[in-house]
């Protein structure tokens, strides 16, 4: 959910410094709130913008792994009776990749791939040539930091464990880069 203009909300539920729980951070990408709809249209001045993008530092958006634009959904398509993937199947794919998480970091610090150190990353979030060169690209082009360059890749590590795949492909680096919302917005 984005939150009104001008705000960022931070919460984390945790039980320690290395808890699996999710931590979350909110905010609009635009002051007015209205960036992307559909039928309100942004009219932020481009002061008013560069002044509302330096809130939000660099190292804060690094450390956020997930960034998703929410676009409001129209009425007449929540009314519509689509069913979706059953949440009893998600949560069975969530389950299998979470199991082989707890193997994979079996006798080591981290517990799931949010966790990952540095050198976790390296020894288990390799990639092919084409991955790599998508990476690569993304990285230069958007003017990523490492630490972006290491959330990237824990979130393709992920993807590839919900996918039941081994290795993660470029597919999975493509989605990853996707959630990278707030990067690609600072490039417009």
């Amino acid at each position: 959910m984005i939150v009104p203009a001008r705000v960022l909300r931070s919460s984390a539920v945790t039980s320690g410094a290395n808890s699996p729980r999710a931590r979350t951070r909110e905010l609009n990408p635009r002051p007015c709130g209205f960036y992307g709809h559909p039928r309100r249209p942004c009219d932020c001045h481009p002061a008013a913008l560069q002044r509302y993008r330096a809130r939000v530092s660099g190292p804060l958006l690094d450390r956020i792994a997930l960034h998703v634009a929410v676009e409001p959904v129209d009425a007449q398509a929540l009314r519509a009776s689509r069913p979706g993937e059953p949440s009893a199947r998600v949560r069975q794919r969530v389950e299998r990749a979470r199991a082989h998480q707890m193997r994979r970091f079996a006798g080591r610090q981290a517990q799931c791939n949010g966790q990952m150190s540095a050198a976790d990353v390296r020894a288990f979030c390799g990639l092919d040539v084409k991955s790599s060169r998508l990476l690569h690209r993304a990285i230069e082009a958007m003017a990523l930091s490492a630490r972006a360059h290491d959330r990237i890749l824990k979130v393709a590590r992920t993807l590839a464990d919900l996918d039941g795949s081994a290795a993660i492909g470029s597919a999975h680096v493509s989605v990853a880069l996707q959630f990278r919302q707030l990067d690609r917005e600072a490039l417009r």
